[in-house]
């Protein structure tokens, strides 16, 4: 018989409740991708007919509309697995450990918020700004329960170091951040500032190499060459999450 290992069983059970987790996002992506100030929506675009109500017509597994069939948002499928690699890798990490916690429980967010601002451009502060309360008492909740008060110093900071940053990028003359981008870099500073500084620093570059290949494509392939409209919120959270998984010592060595 063949002994599992505690990691492995941690990364096996997060990732199955990443895939589970994942299949509900596309239904909650297609009914916030609207436009500023719009609200979500509450019928297929299809056909017309009202998706269901209450928690059930948020969280219901897969994408299809009930009355037309019409795939709405991202394919169920994809995001499932995505979610479960992304899962496995913070599992693989962190192992069963308190710190575990807080990043697997934003991994959701981040998928939906992909998937909104791939849609409509958007990065919806009603889910970024309660996102960045609810990380921080967590993380402050975390110090408190084992004594990483430094770690909890230097996440503010990340956070503010990110905002700041990326608040500078969006009102640069020809800047293309918007204002959901500096909300959502305030959240991720505060998840790399709680691994230390390295990883702000790397969780600052990687996103642009992220998006680099993705902008040479669309400046390709796309009608309008320049002037497309790329979202930066994926290649932010993309960034984010290989800087928190990458080496240590590929964080360490960034920061020299």
């Amino acid at each position: 018989m063949v002994a599992i290992g505690g990691v492995a069983v941690t990364v096996l059970v997060a990732g199955t409740c990443g895939g589970v987790i994942g299949g509900a996002i596309p239904t909650a992506a297609y009914r916030l991708s609207v436009a500023w100030r719009t609200p979500p929506r509450q019928s297929c675009d299809s056909c017309g007919d009202q998706l269901p109500a209450g928690v059930r017509g948020w969280l219901r597994w897969g994408s299809r509309c009930p009355a037309c069939g019409r795939r709405n948002g991202p394919h169920p499928a994809l995001m499932s697995a995505g979610c479960a690699v992304a899962f496995a890798g913070f599992a693989a990490r962190f192992g069963c450990t308190p710190q575990l916690v807080p990043f697997l429980a934003i991994l959701p967010l981040g998928f939906l918020l992909a998937a909104i601002d791939m849609a409509c451009y958007r990065l919806p502060e009603a889910l970024v700004f309660p996102a960045i309360g609810g990380s921080a008492c967590c993380f402050a909740g975390l110090a408190a329960a084992t004594g990483q008060w430094p770690s909890l110093g230097s996440s503010l900071l990340g956070a503010l170091a990110f905002g700041a940053g990326y608040l500078l990028l969006a009102v640069l003359p020809g800047g293309q951040l918007g204002l959901g981008d500096v909300t959502l870099a305030v959240l991720l500073g505060l998840y790399l500032g709680w691994l230390g500084w390295p990883f702000v620093l790397l969780g600052a570059v990687l996103p642009f190499v992220v998006n680099a290949p993705v902008a040479l494509w669309v400046l390709i392939v796309s009608p309008a060459g320049r002037g497309s409209e790329l979202a930066f919120g994926p290649a932010m959270l993309g960034g984010g999450y290989l800087a928190v998984i990458g080496p240590p010592a590929l964080a360490t060595l960034l920061a020299r």
